[in-house]
């Protein structure tokens, strides 16, 4: 329990109080699934689960008249494809990958205070982060020990199904920087994206949370595979595949990316796109204990024209989601007379979550991308931030009077004028933010100029860089590209090599250890992408790098004694996106 004084209390209470009940999905049009145990076949039927969040009252203000506590802010501090035969595991072993595989097993500055760094409107002072952090443990935050990393095959030539590796993360292990685990997928061509957590207890070492189950969307074959990791961690199982027929026929829906628990405890998974290709956005939703899909989440006729990423926060009954890309045309590769045609979205839309409708589109510019958004993690912030892919730029996003929304401006990464590249200008490619678990610093990965780049977040001023690396890009010294004129760089990077290991592609997926001191990056994009713009990463494969963060005064290192090399797969190199780790991570939000 956390006791505030009154003017903490009154900093912390600017955001609306939220108690709300969240409304379950009503399925009234039968539908079927697969099992993969057994290949039984389950019909659905109509149903209707509501599910209440009560997140409970767990901050409470001193009176001003000293006579005991009053309840502030509820819950803010935490206290038809292949069937599968019956007797045919669903899991291998690395040895067991392929019968034309190897037979030998591998172990395997000063802050500036003038109006031009000054936020248009002032951060909401909130309760102090750290100290929600420090409140939910007496101990210290548990480092991670595993991480889980999707991998894929596809568009690499090599007929082989997609595999969730198990990296060791243990320093102490002699496996340590190895996949240790692959289980493979029983169907191809899934090009395994991104995955959530979901399935929480709290039974994790020092007061943490494990999660038992991972939801692992297809994100080309639209297939929905459910991994059991409660029961063994370094060796998942998979436990339930949900077919696409399935998400076609009762959503018509396509194109599946990233997946978030609901503190309802439902999974709710976004889309990209229709069946078709046709770029469409949405919400597809499975039931939190039977993992039965149970429908489409938004109300009909609510699916806006485009859908990549969400995030959401319950305490203001708000949940924002970005624009994507229509699959169809783009899902082949980039081209630069796809600019100015309506195929890239622009838009962030702001849902009532337990409403589930859209309450208001904010426009980002035309052809900006805006792909990852992200809230801040105090529970009660009413602001967060979204990045821009095209146009290199990143917005803050925050509650105004009236329960309305707004963006502003606060980063913006310049393009680069290169030769021997697609085009004469070559801008920020941004592909995934993440904030630290004490809100203090924003991480940023920029596939095409190949930097992650750390920016301070103080309130009332503009992100500031303290901390830059890197890991690759298109504009490295020796390689195809030149750059006749940047505006951040005096000379063109050199190219990175960790453990002998030449890094080919750029930063991509980002992931942040609950400590905030270590950033772990993948640097494959999408297939297609990948080798449009790097081809030698699809014939190297790519590889987890570890960067080291200074959390005291900023900065960025890049580990060189980690390095996972996905190159090294006994059946051949294969591209690594998505990373999570089983006892949350900075990018997993629980809600008890």
């Amino acid at each position: 329990m956390l006791e505030l004084s009154p003017s903490q209390g009154r900093a912390l209470a600017q955001g609306p109080r939220f108690g709300a009940a969240f409304g379950g999905l009503g399925v009234s049009t039968a539908g079927n699934c697969q099992e993969a145990a057994g290949g039984a076949i389950i019909s659905l039927g109509s149903s209707s689960l509501p599910g209440i969040c009560s997140l409970g009252t767990s901050v409470r203000q001193q009176r001003g008249d000293g006579n005991g506590f009053a309840e502030l802010v509820p819950g803010l501090a935490r206290s038809p494809g292949a069937a599968v035969a019956p007797d045919t595991p669903l899991w291998r072993g690395r040895h067991e990958c392929s019968s034309s595989a190897s037979s030998s097993a591998r172990s395997r500055g000063t802050r500036s205070s003038s109006m031009a760094d000054r936020c248009k409107v002032p951060c909401q002072q909130f309760q102090v982060c750290q100290d929600i952090v420090k409140g939910e443990s007496s101990g210290a935050v548990p480092r991670e020990e595993i991480a889980y990393v999707t991998c894929t095959y596809r568009n690499t030539c090599i007929d082989q199904p997609d595999f969730l590796a198990t990296v060791d993360l243990d320093p102490c292990s002699p496996c340590y920087g190895q996949v240790i685990h692959c289980l493979y997928m029983p169907n191809r061509g899934d090009e395994l994206h991104s995955f959530g957590l979901s399935d929480p207890c709290g039974c994790c070492e020092n007061g943490g949370t494990r999660w038992n189950k991972l939801i692992v969307p297809g994100f080309i074959s639209s297939r929905i595979y459910v991994v059991d990791v409660g029961s063994q961690c370094r060796t998942p199982r998979l436990c339930k595949i949900i077919n696409p027929e399935c998400v076609y026929w009762r959503c018509d829906k396509g194109y599946l990316n990233v997946p978030r628990q609901l503190p309802c405890g439902d999974i709710l998974i976004a889309n990209v796109g229709d069946p078709a290709g046709n770029s469409k956005g949405g919400f597809v939703v499975l039931d939190g204990k039977t993992f039965e899909l149970k429908g489409n989440w938004e109300k009909e006729c609510e699916a806006p024209q485009f859908g990549y990423e969400f995030w959401f926060q319950p305490c203001h009954n708000v949940l924002i989601s970005s624009s994507g890309i229509a699959p169809r045309i783009v899902g082949c590769g980039f081209c630069p007379d796809d600019y100015n045609k309506g195929i890239f979205g622009r838009h962030i839309y702001v849902w009532n979550l337990s409403c589930r409708s859209i309450i208001q589109c904010i426009d980002l510019g035309e052809d900006s991308l805006p792909l990852s958004v992200k809230f801040l993690h105090n529970r009660n912030a009413a602001e967060g931030y979204v990045s821009c892919a095209l146009s290199g730029v990143i917005y803050r996003f925050y509650k105004c009077e009236r329960d309305n929304w707004a963006v502003e401006e606060v980063i913006c990464i310049p393009a680069k004028e290169v030769t021997g590249w697609i085009m004469p200008r070559m801008p920020a490619f941004i592909v995934d933010i993440v904030i630290s678990p004490d809100d203090r610093f924003l991480y940023v990965s920029n596939w095409w100029h190949g930097d992650v780049r750390q920016y301070e977040l103080s309130r009332g001023c503009k992100p500031r860089l303290v901390g830059q690396v890197f890991v690759g890009g298109s504009i490295v010294r020796c390689g195809p590209v030149a750059v006749c004129r940047d505006e951040e760089l005096k000379c063109q990077p050199e190219p990175l090599v960790v453990k002998c290991r030449r890094v080919y592609g750029g930063p991509s997926r980002l992931q942040l250890s609950r400590d905030g001191k270590r950033l772990y990056v993948t640097t494959s994009l999408y297939s297609a992408w990948d080798k449009q713009f790097y081809p030698d990463l699809v014939r190297e494969g790519a590889v987890m790098l570890l960067i080291d963060v200074d959390t005291e005064r900023g900065g960025l290192t890049v580990n060189k004694d980690f390095l996972v090399d996905f190159g090294r797969e006994p059946c051949g190199p294969c591209l690594a996106k998505d990373i999570h780790f089983p006892c949350g991570d900075a990018t997993t939000e629980f809600f008890p």
